[in-house]
């Protein structure tokens, strides 16, 4: 198995992500480059809608890679996970050679080669890690959301990563003949193994800084008046500051600006504006009643 980086620095990372609508904070860059150049699966953590999902996207992207997902979610199997055996076609193999011998007679010898041919990779159904594997070509893995999986998917996991390799019995061990960049993503609503973590490079990713959120705002919905998008961006950040339900994500944010361009708003962001809006932005009834109770827009948005 080979393993060569994709990224020349981390300004390369930076540049490079950025090309593709991707804007990482330096520590975010750095953790990226290292992950690419140590062959390390990185597992980054923090809330749901932070961009945990789209920097593998953009990874993939910048890198002419294949991005391959598996999406976590209780009784996640290692057969949704890893592999399994295509029944229904192995079943049609059998029959059809079944009708077969019975019109020409059968021995022992051409049941042993029909059972050996429907263990082929003819009937092999790659799922998503053994697809990263097998690819010859660039490959981004992402294991999204894995808190939602049951524990036991962290052993296949722990199997699978620190060889990159997998055993099929009936067909031998497949090694990967290039090592995939491999990012996992939680939003720590359970506690991952200390056995998972220690294979893996960290990252947190947080809400980002106002400064760099404006520059996201701007770059993802550039019809959106400058005005307007530092307005959203600081209410925004004052509602995190609430004890909400549920903190709005940097991908509400930019679902906010982008209801604003649709609404063809111009000039400033009018109180009236925002307390008609807020469902774009916060997702529960009590959030909203504490936010338009508390907050004080007129301040806000001055």
């Amino acid at each position: 198995m080979t393993h060569t980086p994709r990224f020349a620095s981390v300004d390369d990372v930076t540049e490079r992500l950025a090309t593709h609508g991707y804007l990482a904070s330096d520590e975010i860059a750095t953790t990226v480059y290292l992950a690419d150049q140590l062959g390390k699966p990185l597992l980054i953590e923090g809330p749901a809608g932070v961009g945990k999902t789209a920097l593998s996207a953009a990874v993939s992207a910048a890198t002419d890679g294949e991005l391959v997902r598996l999406q976590c979610y209780e009784g996640v199997d290692e057969a949704r996970a890893l592999y399994e055996w295509n029944h229904a076609k192995q079943l049609l193999r059998i029959t059809a050679a079944g009708a077969h011998h019975d019109a020409a007679g059968a021995d022992e010898a051409d049941w042993g080669s029909v059972k050996e041919d429907i263990f082929t990779d003819e009937f092999l159904l790659s799922r998503p890690l053994l697809t990263a594997i097998r690819n010859a070509h660039p490959t981004v893995l992402l294991i999204d959301e894995l808190d939602k999986a049951d524990v036991e998917i962290e052993g296949l996991l722990l199997e699978v990563l620190s060889d990159f390799q997998v055993t099929v019995p009936e067909l031998g061990t497949i090694r990967a003949s290039q090592t995939p960049f491999v990012v996992l993503t939680s939003n720590a609503t359970r506690e991952l193994s200390e056995a998972l973590r220690r294979r893996c490079l960290y990252l947190h990713i947080d809400y980002p800084e106002a400064e760099l959120e404006l520059r996201i705002v701007r770059l993802t919905v550039p019809d959106l008046d400058e005005t307007l998008a530092a307005s959203v961006v600081r209410l925004v950040g004052a509602l995190r500051e609430m004890r909400l339900r549920k903190s709005p994500s940097v991908a509400e944010t930019i679902d906010w600006a982008r209801t604003l361009v649709s609404l063809g708003t111009g000039g400033e962001l009018q109180p009236e504006l925002v307390r008609a809006t807020l469902g774009v932005v916060l997702k529960h009834r009590e959030d909203i009643e504490l936010a338009v109770q508390t907050l004080d827009l007129d301040r806000a948005l001055a």
